[in-house]
């Protein structure tokens, strides 16, 4: 059975933060349009399959790649919690999860 998917504040904000820059970059919004289907079709499988993605330090934290992004989320026992969208370009100091 697949489980919820509930966004964090972070997460949703991580998410339009990339829309925004890839609509200034290319002046449109049929990339952001793409990577929004193919975030929606990842965490589809995710929510049916928790386990996919790779293991992390944090308990019940798991991160799935989806082409230059970590989608890191955590798994409870009714729903996948998105806690952030990372672009993984970035500085890796800069990424921070909480526990």
């Amino acid at each position: 059975m697949a489980k919820r998917i509930v966004w964090t504040d972070k997460a949703q904000s991580d998410r339009f933060s990339i829309f925004e820059y890839w609509n200034n970059r290319n002046k449109s919004k049929q990339y952001s349009k793409k990577l929004n289907s193919l975030i929606n079709e990842t965490l589809t499988v995710v929510s049916k399959h928790p386990l996919v993605g790779k293991r992390t330090d944090i308990e019940n934290v798991r991160a799935k790649l989806l082409r230059d992004y970590l989608i890191v989320y955590e798994e409870t026992e009714n729903v996948i919690v998105v806690l952030t969208i990372w672009d993984n370009r970035r500085n890796p100091v800069s990424l921070e999860v909480k526990e």
